[in-house]
């Protein structure tokens, strides 16, 4: 195995190349989650990896809560699957609340202060109350707690943390919170080992191959757990070691891959992107300068066959939205009609018009 075998494994094993899954709760259940830090184009992650999903279908999801939205694995919001999200919420959530002390501290948040505003925030939502934010902000002004900015923030993520508080249904165009037990039916219990090997398996079967550093900044997980882990999986995972790092991911023949060429138009925190530290190279192996110098903003990435080959730029307008390409690398005509094929995916997926700006 050389490393564009593995952005090709990891490619189909992220159902971006291949099959697609059934539907959008399908696609969050074999990730395992989905970072979904910016709503909008979080909801084209999961669009891209289903059958016929368009933008309202994946709404649907997420209104229905077969599709959750929750800080979980990082101090990030995430998709999630209902029936996985107390488990992991049990196995990453204190690493994550830990993570977060500082932050706290700096917006005068206390032990005590998180535990009456969880505690007023499960009084305002029990019931079935769905609450936009600005309405969670009043409940816990109405009871002495004065939040807002960050310090809403922390206090909102730590109930989410608690299994408390979790995604409800969108009201317009705002969000809100529901309680979670009301929101997720009961589901079995996983006890620690079993949802740390679960975490592990899915991990490496949806994201391998991959290393136990990627593993270890996608979960939060300590190095000590993440070798338990690897220790209980046994042989449903295998290693092997490429340009002196060790991946890791479930024993399969290599994938059949996409006709050449094939264009992926990606959100800026795709987990084919985020979920990876050290084995994230593997989808650059030309070593390309991709992010513009100087910066460290994050891009939405373009992948032809497996590679970054640039970014692209999203401007919204009144009635479309303006794609602006930025390539690292010059483009011959196969190869556009490829990543005009893509965008004319992503204008499907969302309803609206997408004007691709590829001479510039």
């Amino acid at each position: 195995m050389d490393r564009l075998e593995v952005a090709h494994r990891r490619l189909h094993n992220h159902r971006l190349s291949g099959p697609p899954l059934p539907d959008p709760a399908a696609v969050v259940r074999h990730l395992g989650a989905s970072q979904a830090q910016e709503y909008a184009m979080a909801r084209w992650s999961l669009g891209q990896r289903s059958a016929g999903a368009d933008d309202a279908a994946v709404q649907a999801a997420l209104d229905a809560g077969t599709v959750l939205r929750t800080h979980v694995l990082r101090p990030t919001w995430h998709f999630v699957a209902p029936e996985d999200v107390r488990w992991m919420l049990a196995l990453t959530g204190p690493r994550v609340r830990q993570a977060s002390r500082y932050y706290e501290r700096q917006a005068g948040i206390d032990d005590d202060l998180v535990d009456r505003a969880i505690s007023v925030m499960g009084e305002a939502l029990r019931g079935g109350n769905h609450l936009t934010r600005p309405q969670v902000q009043e409940a816990l002004a109405r009871r002495g707690i004065e939040a807002s900015g960050v310090r809403l923030a922390y206090l909102v993520m730590a109930a989410e943390l608690a299994a408390v508080v979790v995604s409800g249904e969108v009201r317009g165009k705002q969000r809100t919170y529901a309680m979670l037990d009301e929101r997720v039916p009961p589901a079995p219990v996983l006890d620690a080992d079993e949802a740390l090997a679960e975490l592990t398996r899915r991990y490496f079967d949806s994201h391998g191959p991959a290393t136990i550093k990627d593993f270890r900044w996608w979960s939060s997980l300590a190095l000590t757990q993440i070798r338990r882990g690897l220790a209980m999986v046994g042989d449903d995972l295998t290693s092997v070691d490429v340009d002196g790092l060790t991946y890791w991911f479930v024993p399969a023949e290599a994938p059949t891959r996409d006709p050449s060429p094939t264009v992926h138009v990606l959100q800026g925190y795709d987990e084919y992107g985020v979920a990876y530290t050290e084995g994230r190279a593997a989808a650059n192996i030309a070593g390309l300068t991709v992010a513009p110098a100087g910066t460290n903003q994050v891009i939405q990435p373009l992948v032809l066959d497996s590679q970054v080959i640039g970014w692209w730029r999203r401007v919204v307008e009144r009635d479309h939205v303006v794609a602006e390409p930025h390539l690292a690398v010059r483009l011959d005509a196969d190869q556009r009609d490829a990543m005009r094929a893509s965008f004319d995916r992503l204008a499907a997926f969302a309803g609206v018009p997408v004007r691709l700006e590829l001479d510039r």
